[in-house]
């Protein structure tokens, strides 16, 4: 079933009893051409796009829980390419650009919404680090535009623009920049991937990876053995868990980010605004509620849930950058496992073990790089050749000491 205008007409004329499951909920067949471990945004972007733009067929998601469960669902919805560096830059700019017409393509309301994002800055030194971030990523071919204090206080009046210890003295804005609706992605790709002919298995949880003569031959599961010619393995948080499976030890520590989400208000933040003395970064709702997060806890875990001093410390620097915040109530919180790489870039490489590829090291970056991500990932598997732009994202880059290394923002929190 295409969606469309028309199509919710005919519905609701008819007693909205035509509608057909968004996808199948098919049994595991014992063999694949292609096994993707992990059905969040980048495991189903990589099955979409193999099977759309790389014309493979024999497809299989394998997700140890429901679609949407995992970090997919769980993050605070930004897009943005606003980058610095080489190695990250024209990556960042390529998903935005698949943003762009992703709707469009999969034939699904992701809520696409490039309603611009501000980073403030609050001493003479940070506005010259913008100035250069904003150069480069015109160089890049992004957009990058520096506001003044006048500027932005036509649109976010509320600020304290004179706070005494961090006065907001202008900010580098990406209006293409924006938020999109997170688990419709996670719909979006699995119904587009199922209309492809991709096998989507939930509650398939991967126990091991069989391997023979350095070869990854498939996968065990709670479901039986399943046989594969390729594995890609796009876990996020869990990447060191599955990967040890192969004997594999990453650079990467897992560690939970927090989320939180204030009551319904009527429109207030008409883009998404960063504080550039503090990791706190907000946007507002469709529904109203302010939507916002900051750092990392400080602690290795794989609990989908966080604890009160980082909610402290978010809430302190949402405080000193929008005192109006003090009058209203949070209504709720939530925690994705993120997989912080080293150099806080991630991976997309073959492993030593012939047949098993690696798409992981999000760090803070996963969710705005979904759709590039999995068209990356899908290149990779189908051609066992990088894609262009991210031929830095290698595995190896840690002891070859070319690391991308992005504002520092690794897995230990001293580097934040």
């Amino acid at each position: 079933m295409r969606y469309s205008g028309f199509r919710i007409l005919q519905q609701a004329l008819t007693g909205q009893k035509g509608w057909t499951p968004a996808w199948r909920n098919p049994d595991p067949q014992p063999h694949y051409d292609y096994i993707i471990v992990g059905g969040g945004g980048h495991g189903l972007a990589t099955a979409y796009y193999l099977a759309k733009q790389f014309r493979q067929s024999r497809i299989a998601v394998l997700e140890k829980g429901w679609i949407g469960g995992g970090n997919v669902g769980r993050n605070t919805t930004i897009i943005r390419s606003n980058y610095l560096l080489d190695g990250n830059e024209p990556f960042y700019e390529f998903s935005l650009k698949l943003w762009e017409g992703l709707e469009q393509d999969f034939n699904y309301n992701a809520m696409v919404s490039q309603r611009g994002i501000l980073n403030l800055f609050h001493s003479d030194a940070q506005r010259d680090a913008y100035i250069r971030r904003g150069n480069a990523m015109r160089l890049h071919g992004a957009d990058a535009e520096l506001l003044d204090r006048d500027q932005i206080r036509r649109d976010y009046p509320f600020l304290d623009f004179d706070n005494a210890r961090f006065p907001i003295k202008g900010g580098l804005a990406q209006r293409r920049g924006g938020t999109v609706r997170h688990d419709a992605v996670a719909w979006g790709y699995a119904r587009g991937a199922d209309q492809r002919g991709v096998d989507i298995i939930q509650n398939c949880a991967v126990t091991g990876l069989r391997i023979e003569d350095g070869r990854c031959t498939g996968v065990d599961t709670t479901r039986g053995f399943i046989g594969a010619g390729k594995v890609g393995v796009a876990v996020a948080g869990n990447s060191s868990r599955v990967m040890a499976m192969a004997g594999m030890r990453l650079p990467i520590e897992s560690h939970v980010l927090q989320a939180f989400v204030s009551e319904g208000l009527k429109p207030v933040l008409p883009g998404v605004i960063t504080f550039g003395a503090g990791h706190f970064y907000c946007s507002q709702s469709d529904k109203g509620g302010l939507v916002f997060g900051g750092d990392i806890d400080g602690y290795n875990s794989y609990a989908q849930r966080g604890n009160l001093p980082v909610i402290e410390d978010v809430a302190e620097g949402g405080m000193a950058l929008f005192p109006g915040l003090g009058r209203v109530r949070l209504l709720r919180a939530w925690g994705g496992v993120m997989d912080m790489s080293m150099d806080g870039s991630p991976i997309i490489d073959r492993t030593p073990v012939d047949g098993l590829y690696l798409n992981g090291g999000w760090c803070y970056g996963g969710f705005k790089a979904t759709p590039a991500s999995g068209w990356c990932f899908a290149h990779l598997l189908a051609t066992d050749q990088p894609h262009p732009t991210v031929t830095a994202y290698r595995l190896d880059r840690f002891a070859r000491g070319l690391m991308i290394d992005e504002k520092g923002v690794g897995a230990q929190p001293n580097l934040h």
